[in-house]
């Protein structure tokens, strides 16, 4: 035991003399905790759209009022020549087009049929869907607008109505920050975690320290802790700071549930994580093949963490590869807190999960790591 300390306390030193990479330590997640859900926006606004409007006549000018209003579209054109609308896709400098032939109004009310034409330029997917999506959803309430006038202009008998009225649960007002600052703290605690813990033991081999641990009588086990240790009450520091210091007094974020059993799920996320970085420090014979892999496993976590695209919507083959991700499981176990307040219980499975990454990494570390002497 006098060995772990000493070993604690010369890991310690060696952590804090080092001012530079404290620093970065604790102020680099801030920034990015700052700065990453305020771009972060799956919110999207300001879609640019052209309209071309042959018909001018009263109804097309409540239709663009409609459109405008809405605040999601952004009008660049508006004119009556087809040809200049599609040169803005071409020159990405449109979205959407909106083509309204010339009697329009006339076919609506004559025929009870309307034909509105719809470019719309797919090279960012994601926006051009959503602004058909909401161009969509506006002409069809102004549609439904304009026959419910009609039957009242001709002193029908009202049509029964069903009304859908939604209620979210969770995140009642849909603010997607309460979706993504617990997710992007995961990732800040998990980069910190497995950079850092990866790069300290590299960085004995590089001075050839580690020859001296290694012929000394300490115990694999001892330096082993003695590395994780220290890291592991930095992850739960940066964890706390970003808890308290950035969700909750900059973004307003309060857990719904109790904020031990983030804790308590943090610690033994933390061993998982710490013992990833040991593992790819026991292959590494330098900080830069170690900052390579890390980066490459830190890549897929992101990607395939379910932060920004639902594991559920991932091909089979990419949910087999999610599931056997540790920082998945902690981005469910933090969403499930804050918005659903869910208990210790609603967590077993997670629990039992991610205790068999911790032993599995650390355990493979251990005895990868080859000490002589």
């Amino acid at each position: 035991m006098n060995t772990l300390l000493f070993l604690l306390q010369k890991e310690c030193k060696q952590i804090f003399r080092n001012t530079l990479i404290l620093r970065m330590i604790i102020a680099m997640p801030i920034v990015q905790l700052l700065v990453m859900p305020l771009a972060a926006d799956y919110e999207i606004k300001n879609i640019e759209i052209a309209i071309v409007d042959e018909d001018r006549t009263a109804l097309t000018s409540q239709l663009i009022q409609h459109i405008t209003a809405s605040g999601y579209f952004n009008l660049i054109n508006y004119g009556t020549d087809y040809k200049k609308s599609i040169q803005l896709i071409e020159n990405e400098k449109a979205v959407l087009v909106l083509h309204i032939p010339s009697g329009f109004e006339k076919h609506l009310q004559k025929e009870d049929n309307g034909t509105l034409f719809l470019a719309v330029n797919a090279i960012n997917g994601m926006k051009a869907n959503v602004g058909s999506a909401y161009l969509n959803q506006i002409i069809r309430a102004f549609n439904q607008e304009l026959r419910l006038k009609t039957i009242v202009g001709q002193a029908l008998p009202l049509m029964p109505v069903i009304e859908i009225l939604p209620i979210n649960w969770y995140n009642p007002l849909l603010n997607y920050r309460f979706f993504m600052v617990p997710g992007i703290l995961v990732l800040l605690v998990t980069m910190i975690g497995s950079y850092m813990c990866a790069l300290n033991i590299v960085k004995e081999k590089e001075i050839g320290t580690i020859e001296q641990i290694n012929v000394s009588p300490v115990k694999k086990s001892y330096f082993i802790l003695a590395k994780l240790i220290p890291f592991w009450i930095i992850g739960q520091f940066i964890f706390t700071l970003g808890l308290f210091g950035i969700a909750r007094w900059v973004y307003g974020i309060i857990p719904q549930g109790n904020t031990l059993i983030l804790y308590r799920f943090l610690s033994i996320y933390l061993v998982a994580i710490l013992g990833i970085g040991l593992l790819i420090s026991t292959y590494s014979e330098n900080q830069q093949q170690a900052m390579s892999l890390t980066f490459f496993f830190m890549m897929i976590f992101i990607l395939m963490g379910g932060l920004f695209t639902p594991i559920e919507s991932m091909p089979d083959w990419a949910q087999w590869v999610a599931r056997l991700n540790p920082v998945s499981y902690f981005i469910e176990v933090m969403r499930m807190v804050f918005s659903k307040g869910s208990q210790w219980d609603d967590l077993k499975n997670h629990v039992g999960i991610m205790t068999l990454f911790a032993l599995f990494f650390n355990t493979w570390a251990l005895i990868n790591y080859k000490k002589t002497g």
